[in-house]
């Protein structure tokens, strides 16, 4: 279970519209040069991304980091697809999961934690069309309510 205490960069707030985060890991991430700048200036984008698991590695895709604005000749490819750091228990873990389960990997936030980047990746199951309509009446239902309390403290 991925416990974050550290600054957040980035956060995937569309995964947690589409899918069910059954269980959630703490990653570490290769990056190569000044990608690391980047995204301690916060421009990173995890909205498309995904992991997926190949040869026994975990490997992220469609994660956008812009260009270093000073980096010039040194940037790298923005959309390149950038390995995960995990325990070997933990990807054996995930790879059954997405094999046999029908579960996916996405990367729900990106934060600093004692200087080093960190990905939250989370084991993940798809939403129907049912229930994100379902998920969007119980939080409008209580926004209702809170709405309806804050006005009844003000009366008082």
């Amino acid at each position: 279970m991925a416990k974050q205490d550290g600054k957040l960069l980035a956060q995937n707030r569309k995964a947690y519209h589409d899918f069910f985060i059954e269980e959630t890991y703490e990653a570490g991430i290769a990056l190569k040069g000044t990608e690391i700048k980047s995204i301690r200036r916060g421009q990173v984008n995890l909205r498309d991304a995904y992991a997926r698991v190949e040869n026994g590695e975990v490997y992220v895709h469609n994660m956008h980091i812009s260009p270093y604005e000073q980096g010039n000749r040194f940037n790298h490819d923005p959309m390149r697809t950038r390995k995960l750091l995990l325990h070997k228990a933990e990807i054996r873990k995930l790879i059954g999961a997405v094999r046999e389960q029908g579960y996916t990997l996405v990367p729900t936030k990106m934060y600093l934690r004692n200087g080093f980047c960190k990905v939250e990746i989370g084991l993940a199951k798809g939403k129907k069309l049912h229930d994100k309509r379902e998920a969007m009446r119980k939080k409008e239902a209580s926004r209702e309510i809170e709405r309806a309390f804050r006005e009844r403290q003000r009366q008082k």
